[in-house]
């Protein structure tokens, strides 16, 4: 009881912090209770403020704190539910915090690693140089002279965060009992996805493994290098890497004056992008300005590895489908694609699909190169994907909302070029080495040797198949011939070569 009512008072307060800054319109497509739509009326501002509905919901969570602003940034990752619009808007959410005391933050250092700062450091600075709502960067000297950076979490930042996740559950739970339109948000999946994000930023040791695995992924690509992790110096609570000198990526005066040309950043970076997805499978998540600089050397590097993203082979395979079919126009391999990977049930239209690809594609096609935008077809896609039962792919999502991140620094740097046009050739490259048919043959021999372990089944199904055969007594209807795709494992291509190499032997042995 004294939960819920704390919950209420905590509610009342977020209401009237979305009213100041006019972010409740949206609430009201949701079609609440007249009680609730009357409420948010009294609250809401006699003249509405300027701005984007977006722009307006990213001021009130930044005012909100910390926890609002995770929120945000999870629900800019979610245009299929938000719009893209608003999603767009909630990208630019910036994590930044007042810093907490020095002495905390040495406080913190020293119980996870369990010495005083002056045997660990031969110096550390006590202003910090970034402050956001997990955690505050510090600079620091090792005692062999390394000049790094340290990473300190915020005293208590694990309980403050429990208990607004508890808050956005308590909520979601609310929202969807009270105002059932709004079960199509998903805001019980959307408030679990938050907590598991959140869960594995607070821990820097999941953060020290990716950048890692990144770092050793491109450990022989000249134009794209991670900050070396100082692992002895590294634990739940803290991580120390080496400090990077560089120019921020979107500070284009800066980067001409330094001599360095912005189209080979611009073609760069989709080159890396495209490399951390296609090639790799793993790729950093957050690369939003404040987290890739241009080295002295003209290499780009990245920091903060908190949020990253991972894509299997097959979910490769058909990104790759997909985007082919939608530049070179074939929108049955669109559809396809979709029905394939199981993404779309299969009791649904192929031919409307085909028909709504369509009319997502043409129009975006029909600009200038420098105004397509892959992460907007992608949004757009998935928001008509709902009326066709699409699941929810997260690892999509986060992808998009990477790729929106991306093709923002691209047109700061010039609004002219279209950066995925730029990484054509690579693209290309990659698709006939990947998608064409020498790679495709090469897939399916790769299957079929996975497939070896249930040899014995089929041979015994062909023994007991011939035998029947051979005695007159075979009964080859759907249901028959479906379960014997099932217990052999091969499929209806196994099936019809079995079922041929039984007629032999049945009239051998006849």
């Amino acid at each position: 009881m004294i939960r819920t009512v704390r919950n209420l008072r905590r509610l009342w307060q977020i209401a009237r912090t979305l009213a100041r800054h006019d972010a409740l319109s949206w609430i009201d497509e949701l079609s609440p209770p007249p009680l609730v739509s009357v409420a948010l009326r009294r609250l809401q501002p006699r003249d509405a403020m300027p701005g984007r509905p977006g722009e307006k919901l990213a001021a009130a969570l930044t005012a909100l704190g910390p926890g609002f602003i995770k929120l945000g940034q999870a629900l800019s990752t979610r245009a299929d539910l938000v719009g893209e619009a608003v999603a767009a808007d909630l990208s630019g959410l910036q994590d930044k915090l007042e810093p907490f005391p020095a002495a905390a933050a040495r406080a913190t250092i020293e119980g996870e690693l369990g010495q005083p700062i002056s045997e660990l450091f031969a110096a550390f600075d006590d202003t910090p140089v970034a402050a956001a709502s997990i955690a505050q960067v510090h600079f620091a000297e090792t005692k062999e002279g390394r000049r790094v950076a340290v990473k300190v979490l915020r005293p208590g930042v694990e309980r403050a965060f429990a208990e607004d996740i508890a808050l956005f559950e308590w909520l979601a739970r609310l929202a969807e009992r009270v105002v059932p339109r709004s079960r199509r948000l998903k805001p019980i999946e959307v408030v679990k996805t938050l907590a598991a994000s959140v869960a594995r930023e607070m821990d820097l040791r999941l953060e020290a493994a990716a950048a890692s695995e990144t770092a050793g992924n491109f450990r022989d690509d000249p134009e794209f290098r991670v900050p070396a992790i100082e692992w002895g110096l590294t634990g739940r609570r803290v991580l120390t890497t080496e400090r990077i000198e560089g120019i921020p990526i979107d500070e284009r005066e800066r980067l001409i004056a330094a001599g360095f040309d912005t189209d080979a950043i611009v073609a760069a970076a989709a080159r890396v992008f495209f490399k951390m997805v296609f090639r790799d499978g793993f790729f950093h998540a957050d690369m939003h300005p404040g987290n890739v600089f241009v080295a002295p050397d003209g290499a780009l590097v990245a920091v903060d590895f908190g949020i990253t993203g991972r894509i299997d082979a097959p979910t490769r395979a058909f990104l790759a489908d997909m985007l082919l079919g939608f530049l070179t126009g074939d929108y049955r391999t669109v559809a396809e694609v979709h029905f394939r990977a199981g993404y779309v049930p299969a009791d649904q239209d192929i031919g409307a699909f085909m028909q709504a690809a369509r009319a997502i594609a043409e129009p975006i096609f029909g600009k200038k190169l420098a105004d397509i935008s892959l992460a907007r077809l992608l949004a757009q896609l998935f928001e008509v994907t709902e009326e066709f039962r699409m699941e929810t792919q997260p690892q999509l999502l986060l992808l998009q909302k990477s790729m929106l991140v991306c093709e923002g620094v691209g047109r700061t740097l010039n609004p002219e070029v279209n950066m995925w046009a730029l990484a054509r050739p690579l693209i290309e490259d990659w698709m006939r080495d990947n998608r064409g048919p020498a790679a495709r043959a090469m897939e399916f021999a790769r299957g079929a040797l996975g497939r070896l372990d249930t040899l014995p089944t089929l041979i015994t199904n062909l023994e007991r198949a011939s035998g029947v055969i051979a005695s007159g007594g075979v009964k080859l209807d759907r249901e028959t011939l479906n379960a014997l795709t099932r217990r052999g494992g091969f499929g209806w291509g196994a099936l019809v070569a079995m079922a041929a190499l039984g007629a032999v032997v049945a009239k051998v042995m006849g």
